[in-house]
């Protein structure tokens, strides 16, 4: 069981790392952008870590105050459940 929720947690982080970069490329080439909601959704289903990083590293979405703050948050939270789950599930 720990090994599906840490495989689950890496692709999770994974896919947010990349949608926010392909996202900040659709932004930079005037395309059809990725919704906010849908972003919103892969965070909370443990992608918010991944997503922080690209957050960070491709400084997009920096100033929109509830990614600047809710996704570092929703991160802190989805690692500490993660662990959580990891300790109490073996």
């Amino acid at each position: 069981m720990e090994t599906v929720i840490m495989i689950f947690f890496i692709i999770m982080n994974i896919i947010g790392y990349y949608i926010m970069k392909a996202d900040k490329t659709k932004a930079r080439k005037n395309e059809y952008r990725i919704s906010e909601k849908t972003l919103w959704l892969i965070a909370i289903f443990f992608g918010a870590l991944g997503m922080t990083i690209a957050m960070q590293t491709f400084r997009h979405k920096t100033k929109h105050l509830q990614f600047k703050i809710g996704l570092p948050v929703l991160a802190l939270i989805e690692v500490i459940l993660g662990q959580y789950l990891l300790n109490h599930l073996s």
